[in-house]
């Protein structure tokens, strides 16, 4: 009997869906997919009292929740203005996590500008949320924050510095999004299955079996300038890359758990697509 250790789910409301974000959980199970990011990238509105119902409806039809927080974060700010508002956002963004259950707050760290160094910025990054978790240790039980791998290269979010964010924050897992590393290095990585390979034994190595079990995860094709990230594509976009059956494989070869999130413009679509590769490849 095949088994596929991958849950797959959409970033926000399936395409197609009309109706209350409660009954998305419902609607995911019947369409064959198990893992939906609540999607509060312009702000935390939710209100307890949905936030909840909708963990329960989550849980009721064995839908794994995640929360990608606001876009406008930066812990690496030189304006400590900017810092504080930042974890406002992160702090609100965990209590609605708390609220539904969701076990991931994924968010962007921050910028470099400002900083003497890379190593300063994801510093004053460490600093940052230390502060914050040390806050709100003793009202958040269900989530980690998990810090995203970043499409430009202008922010703090690289493979290392993911790592080390989550090696000195407690309750800190990585969030891996495959397409910002292609775009981040111009498309010169996530190639070949070696090099998903390579982040996912660094990761293990480095932060331990909890960090991949299950390993949070982002895919779409995607296009990038000079700069890194520029659009995110659909999978059948051939002129795009990377190819989702290289990382596929990697996920089939090492065995680890995974949730993928489908941040291409078909959202639900193309996560469908991807379980049905890797259904396939499973069976060959």
């Amino acid at each position: 009997m095949f088994m596929l250790k991958i849950k797959f789910g959409p970033a926000g409301k399936p395409l197609n869906f009309k109706g209350d974000m409660i009954k998305v959980p419902e609607y995911l199970t019947n369409i064959g997919l198990d893992a939906l990011e609540y999607e509060a990238v312009r702000g935390v509105k939710i209100s307890e009292e949905k936030a909840r119902r909708l963990g329960e409806e989550a849980k009721k039809h064995n839908v794994i929740l995640s929360i990608h927080a606001p876009y406008f974060i930066n812990l690496a700010s030189p304006d400590e203005n900017v810092i504080k508002r930042s974890l406002q956002r992160l702090r609100n963004s965990l209590f609605a996590a708390e609220w539904m259950g969701a076990y991931a707050v994924v968010f962007h760290p921050g910028y470099y500008k400002g900083n003497k160094s890379r190593d300063e910025a994801t510093r004053k990054v460490v600093d940052a949320l230390n502060n914050l978790m040390e806050e709100i240790s003793d009202n958040i039980t269900k989530p980690q924050i998990a810090p995203e791998t970043t499409g430009k290269t202008s922010q703090v979010g690289d493979v290392d510095e993911i790592i080390e964010i989550c090696r000195n924050v407690q309750r800190c897992r990585p969030c891996i999004d495959w397409a910002h590393l292609h775009a981040r290095y111009q498309g010169n990585f996530i190639r070949e299955v070696n090099e998903v390979l390579d982040v996912i034994e660094k990761i293990e190595k480095e932060l331990g079996s909890r960090a991949v079990n299950p390993l949070h995860t982002h895919f779409s094709k995607i296009e990038y300038g000079k700069g890194g990230e520029k659009e995110h594509h659909t999978l059948r976009e051939k002129e795009y890359g990377p190819e989702w059956k290289i990382v596929c494989k990697a996920y089939l070869e090492t065995g680890i758990s995974a949730v993928v999130i489908s941040e291409s413009p078909i959202l639900d679509k193309d996560a469908l697509l991807m379980k049905n590769i890797c259904l396939t490849e499973l069976k060959s």
